[in-house]
């Protein structure tokens, strides 16, 4: 927190005041705790920024299937930004979800990738994070080859991905790496669910929803008139 002194001063006569000593002194010495995966990093409270940016919140999503649940457009109705890592399964999933807020989508292995228009990968940039997207980064419960490699490549601040239908989130070095589980028809005993990314003040927070096993899937003609963020 910066300390401001007076700025006053006696006419034809200027003279520092102890106030404005004080504060130069004591801030000199406060440290601000900003918060990482790693712990806490100290920076001088004169070198913190000045305007804080406003929160961030994402809404994360994958492994549809060509279902569109309801009670996802009531969790994301205040998001920002809406990430889908793949496996859309029919077009008019993301124009339900475009409805709610903007969209970054890659395909998936049942997207036929090149077919399906969405990339097999994206990068993007929200609220100082870079954030990388891939349908597959783990299969068989390890990190895939072509997985790391995109990792490494990229080097990204969060990883969202999709494909196993496991929630997962868990961090690798640096990065984050964020799997909200499947909001498509339910497979095996595998939860459904979707997930949450709030970035603040380069603070990640990470949050996981279950949905339930059921769900009705919507008309893919069906138009509902929705605000966006």
């Amino acid at each position: 927190m910066a300390l401001y002194a007076s700025d006053e001063h006696r006419p034809g006569r200027p003279i520092e005041s102890r106030a404005r000593r004080l504060a130069e002194e004591i801030a000199g010495a406060i440290y601000v705790r900003l918060e990482t995966r790693a712990g806490f990093t100290r920076i001088p409270a004169g070198r913190r920024p000045m305007n804080q940016r406003k929160a961030i919140q994402i809404g994360v999503i994958a492994d549809t299937h060509g279902l569109f649940d309801p009670a996802v457009r009531r969790h994301f109705k205040s998001v920002d930004h809406i990430l889908h890592a793949g496996d859309i399964g029919d077009q008019s999933v993301i124009e339900q979800l475009e409805q709610i807020a903007p969209v970054t989508a890659v395909s998936g292995n049942v997207d036929d990738y090149e077919q399906s228009g969405f990339p097999s990968e994206s990068v993007i940039e929200l609220a100082g994070c870079r954030i990388a997207i891939r349908h597959i980064l783990y299969e068989g419960g390890k990190l895939t080859k072509g997985g790391r490699a995109f990792l490494d490549r990229e080097r990204p601040d969060i990883c969202v991905f999709g494909h196993t239908h496991q929630p997962k989130r868990e961090w690798l070095g640096d990065t984050l790496l964020f799997n909200p589980g499947s909001a498509g028809p339910k497979r095996f005993k595998l939860p459904r669910g979707i997930g949450f990314l709030t970035i603040q003040n380069e603070k990640v927070l990470s949050k996981l929803i279950r949905l339930r096993d059921s769900a009705n899937r919507l008309n893919r003609f069906t138009s509902v008139k929705l605000s966006k963020k």
